[in-house]
């Protein structure tokens, strides 16, 4: 198990971003959050089985469809298994 601190930027905000990832997350069976901040990137954790998280990396070098990423921050970080499942924040 796997856990990866996110932060994803471009024009990420105000074109569907968080409610994709959380679809796409929730597809993958990962936990975690998503949200956005307010210097406009996107920031997630994901909790999960390691090829579901490479599967969900890949995904936001994608986004949703109206959005532009245009970097993808990783953050390794330890897997605490805080999570019962995947949510919006803010």
């Amino acid at each position: 198990m796997q856990r990866k601190h996110v932060l994803i930027s471009g024009r990420v905000q105000g074109v569907y971003f968080r409610v994709y990832t959380r679809e796409a997350a929730v597809g993958f069976g990962l936990r975690g959050w998503v949200r956005n901040l307010p210097d406009g990137r996107v920031e997630a954790v994901f909790e999960g089985e390691e090829q579901a998280i490479e599967k969900m990396l890949e995904w936001c070098w994608k986004g949703s469809p109206s959005s532009r990423v245009d970097k993808v921050e990783i953050i390794d970080g330890p897997y605490r298994g805080e999570f019962a499942d995947f949510v919006i924040k803010g």
